[in-house]
């Protein structure tokens, strides 16, 4: 009547399972607060910091870039330098992520929700 409720103990394992990936998900995201990338624009003249997160943490800009009127040039290469650590970030949490979904035996390029 109810075939292959004699699986009741894999049930279990896979709870146990999930719980433990439960953990090591949220320490990832403990982790990923902490791992900083590095952004630049303008041969490096401006550069961003940010969390692997993806939260602005830092800018370094060249004082060599203030000479002159060229305030739309400073814009763009702030920009240019956030947007780049933004990227190198998010790159960073899916290298971060690959690392746990491989070691979980989760099927290769799963992305997880974060």
């Amino acid at each position: 009547m109810f075939k292959g409720l004699g699986n009741l103990g894999d049930m279990g394992k896979m709870m146990k399972a999930a719980q433990e990936m439960q953990g090591k998900v949220a320490q990832m995201q403990d982790d990923l607060s902490s791992i900083t990338v590095t952004g630049e624009a303008g041969a490096g003249l401006v550069k961003a910091t940010a969390t692997a997160k993806g939260e602005l943490t830092a800018l370094d800009i060249d004082p060599s870039i203030f000479t002159g009127d060229d305030k739309e040039v400073v814009e763009d290469l702030l920009l240019a330098a956030i947007k780049d650590a933004q990227q190198k970030a998010s790159e960073r949490s899916q290298e971060e992520a690959a690392k746990l979904t491989e070691g979980l035996g989760l099927p290769a390029g799963m992305k997880l929700p974060f």
